[in-house]
């Protein structure tokens, strides 16, 4: 999950603040960048935050709410941070987005422990605030969840990793997202589950960001310090392909398992070209379509959404394993993303 660069607090506020003014619109359509506004016949308002507005994932995530705005006829406004662990912008927009009046907040956290206190204040005040894709710490500071199983991504990765080593001593590295975002720690820990391993068996791990750039920059790390790595472990696409060009780069592309978890469009056309070997595919525009009808349903007679709502995740590789159930990437292209 690749992210936009860093701005300044002020120019942050600033564009929270464009958010409320779309917030407050009411004409038909829908806009760009931070805070943008689409709106249907009704007066139920609901937000939409994600961690960025550039990431292929989010942007899906957002087709999804929208069209399920304008299927339910409520008006919907987004926002997004300026980089990938942008917390204080992202409680910016939930202030923003109270203050304007919304029914429920859609949010995928940047920092799943950061922003708790932020989301508690708008419960506080009748918001219903559901998580997309990225579990809060604890998971019950929102109402309801709607995600991949992450854990289970990560665990069918592992498991199809393992039956492809088919024996053979497995020198493991793992490019990980970054410290306190909850669905980097669950992908890695199900990658370990699944593959039979523990974090002693891994004998490179570094952060990424889910950035295609910093992910060729750890491989590059990873295989200074460990030349025969034969397994790649990685958190998302991008990274894949980062570790993907440090390895060619080596002459070592053939040589090396890269596993790794998202199912966009890019990531599973590399399956196809034999550039990753697997990846596990979730469904961004489920998760969106489903918060917003939960919105709705809470508007109309108070029905609040709780507990965990399971979005689907499928196993894509051209090498099937057996025992290991996956689907090939004529289905995974049918269904990617971005």
């Amino acid at each position: 999950m690749s992210r936009t660069t860093r701005l300044s607090s002020s120019l942050l506020r600033v564009a929270a603040v464009s958010g409320v003014a779309a917030l407050t619109l009411t004409a038909c359509g829908s806009g760009s960048g931070s805070g943008s506004s689409s709106s249907g016949s009704g007066e139920v308002k609901v937000g939409l935050i994600t961690k960025t507005d550039t990431n292929p994932f989010f942007v899906k995530m957002k087709e999804g709410a929208e069209k399920a705005a304008k299927e339910n006829g409520v008006q919907l406004s987004t926002a997004a941070g300026k980089f990938d662990g942008d917390n204080a912008g992202q409680v910016t927009a939930i202030e923003n987005m109270v203050a304007a009046g919304v029914k429920g907040i859609l949010i995928t956290p940047s920092d799943s422990k950061a922003i708790v206190p932020a989301i508690e204040k708008a419960r506080a005040k009748g918001v219903l605030v559901i998580a997309l894709d990225t579990p809060t710490e604890p998971e019950s500071a929102v109402d309801a969840l709607f995600a991949t199983d992450n854990l289970k991504a990560g665990e069918l990765i592992g498991e199809y990793a393992k039956a492809a080593m088919a024996g053979k001593t497995a020198k493991i590295a793992a490019l990980d997202l970054a410290p306190g975002v909850s669905v980097g720690v669950q992908r890695h820990d199900g990658f370990l589950k699944g593959f039979g391993a523990t974090d002693k068996d891994v004998v490179c791990a570094q952060d990424t960001g889910g950035d295609q750039a910093k992910g060729q920059t750890a491989m590059e790390n990873c295989l200074q310090k460990e030349p025969d790595i034969n397994v790649v472990y990685t958190i998302n696409e991008p990274a894949a392909l980062g570790a993907y060009t440090a390895l060619k780069a080596k002459g070592r592309e053939k040589d090396v398992l890269i596993v790794s978890v998202d199912g966009g469009c890019t990531g599973t056309q590399a399956v196809k070209d034999g550039k990753i070997a697997a990846t596990s595919q979730q469904y961004p525009l489920k998760m969106a379509a489903e918060g917003v009808k939960a919105v709705v349903a809470y508007a109309k007679d108070g029905t609040k959404a709780s507990g965990y709502t399971d979005t689907g995740v499928t196993l894509i590789s051209d090498k099937a394993q057996d025992g290991v159930a996956s689907k090939d990437t004529a289905y995974g292209l049918e269904n990617c993303w971005g």
